[in-house]
């Protein structure tokens, strides 16, 4: 095992711990800073294995935009900041789930690859990854920032009592 390896799986066990640990708090702000340590491992792994650039959109887009909106989403939908009981809920039916779908993605790679050797394509370069990206990728992204917009609008109407009330009809005020 070289040194690149074994920093592999240090920052593979990182990610894979810090995820669990996103899903397993009842501390919904923790949950957003477990996910920055996640995706920042993930960022790491990506930077031994020499892809600087996907690291860096990695860092930039999830740690640098996608964690701070939740956050903010968050903050502004006036959500409880500490533990909360509405999240405690029994683990068995999602160790069930979550272990059958590894399972079931376990054995399509076994049985997708067997024990044949795959050939490697042509080491990428910024220009391919680009070309590849504004050509086949462009709807996913802008249905992505679509999303993100709306979630973000959502979050602000869900802050403000006083949007979508309607107002008492005339002559029915309270007095």
């Amino acid at each position: 095992m070289t040194g690149a390896d074994v920093l592999l799986l240090a920052l593979g066990a990182v990610a894979v711990g810090s995820g669990v640990l996103v899903v397993t708090t009842k501390h919904l702000v923790r949950a957003g800073l477990y996910l920055v340590v996640c995706l920042g491992a993930l960022a790491g792994d990506y930077l031994v294995l020499t892809a600087e650039l996907v690291a860096w959109v990695q860092v930039l887009i999830y740690v640098g935009a996608v964690v701070v909106l939740l956050l903010f989403a968050v903050m502004l939908t006036r959500a409880p900041i500490g533990a909360s009981d509405d999240l405690d809920r029994p683990g068995w039916p999602a160790g069930l789930i979550g272990g059958g779908a590894g399972l079931g993605l376990a054995a399509l790679l076994v049985d997708a690859y067997r024990w044949t050797a795959v050939d490697l394509p042509e080491a990428g370069t910024a220009e391919r990854l680009g070309g590849e990206i504004f050509r086949g990728w462009v709807l996913p992204f802008e249905v992505l920032s679509v999303l993100l917009l709306a979630a973000l609008v959502g979050a602000v109407v869900l802050s403000r009592p006083d949007i979508g009330r309607t107002a008492p009809a005339r002559g029915t005020e309270a007095r």
